[in-house]
């Protein structure tokens, strides 16, 4: 069946190197949806994310995690008709925050839909494995849901060999920087601790240039590891003499707006040994979300909860 006997394409929303992201509406329902159009290659077929994303998303039904409503193929291109969402997490922060800073109750919510999301994903032996502003679409109402996984894979017993290049490079985990291909969920989790400051600022904590500049970034912030602090890290593929930064900068300095509590998880999130970074089911139970409503994405997010 034709995309077009099923939707109406409205205006584009974006582009990318594989796909084409359409407004349209559905013409049996009239809802509103988003068409992912990805043009097929005529001697390779569906690009291997494309493959990637529908396997995993038929299989992850989360309130915090985009609906893969449909997907339609044709002899030019796959369509994936995802739920519609009103924007991303990056254009949330350019809109509606203060130089791109949020407040800090709209932070609070949405990292804990976010990590609520990536609990449920690690869960289901998934990693996401690009999570940054662009891949978190919002309503206006301000429920969050992890989108594009096109980077995501299933994870299991034996231990997998992974590429490590993934993560776009600011959101990229230091062990991943060098070259690790043995990681699990704590690379999602680093993650979420640079989106989690980014929305404190309204700029990214770690802007690096290409691999090199970024852990030199990290470093910077965080001091230089050892093998006292970070035992076998100097066994790394890509690991060689750096600069030393003996002594870590004081996150509260770099973020002053964070009090105490929250300045505790980001500094769990931001843990150099993967295996001592908190995990996404640990987060949700840190005192920084005491007083977040567990219901949070189907309130009416009045009053403190408000969003915009």
């Amino acid at each position: 069946m034709a995309v077009a006997d099923k939707y109406t394409r409205l205006e584009k929303l974006g582009e990318g190197t594989y796909a084409t992201v359409y407004k349209g509406r559905a013409r049996a329902t009239g809802e509103i949806v988003a068409l992912k159009e990805i043009r097929l290659d005529s001697e390779e077929g569906a690009p291997s994310t494309a493959i990637r994303e529908i396997s995993l998303m038929k299989e992850l039904r989360h309130p915090n995690i985009v609906r893969l409503h449909d997907v339609i193929h044709t002899e030019e291109n796959l369509v994936l008709v995802f739920e519609y969402m009103d924007l991303d997490l990056k254009k949330y922060m350019d809109t509606f925050g203060v130089e791109g800073a949020l407040p800090q109750h709209t932070i609070k919510s949405f990292m804990f839909q976010l990590l609520r999301g990536t609990k449920f994903c690690h869960e289901n032996r998934v990693l996401h494995r690009d999570l940054k502003p662009q891949n978190l679409l919002l309503t206006l109402k301000g429920v969050l849901k992890l989108a594009d996984f096109g980077l995501a894979r299933a994870f299991g017993i034996p231990v997998n060999t992974f590429s490590n290049e993934v993560v776009t490079l600011w959101y990229r985990a230091p062990d991943v920087l060098l070259g690790s291909r043995h990681y699990k969920t704590p690379i999602d989790i680093w993650s979420a601790g640079c989106i989690m400051a980014e929305m404190f600022t309204g700029r990214p904590l770690f802007p690096g240039k290409n691999n090199a500049d970024q852990l030199l970034k990290i470093f910077e912030l965080l001091g230089t590891p050892t093998e006292e602090s970070w035992p076998k890290v100097t066994e790394h593929s890509e690991w060689k003499v750096f600069p030393m930064y003996p002594t870590p900068s004081s996150l509260a300095q770099v973020l002053p707006v964070i009090d105490a509590i929250g300045l505790d998880l980001l500094a769990r999130m931001l843990t150099y040994i993967p295996e001592a970074r908190i995990s996404a089911k640990e987060t949700l139970e840190h005192l920084y979300f005491v007083d977040v409503p567990v219901n949070i994405t189907a309130m009416t997010y009045r009053e403190k909860w408000a969003i915009v």
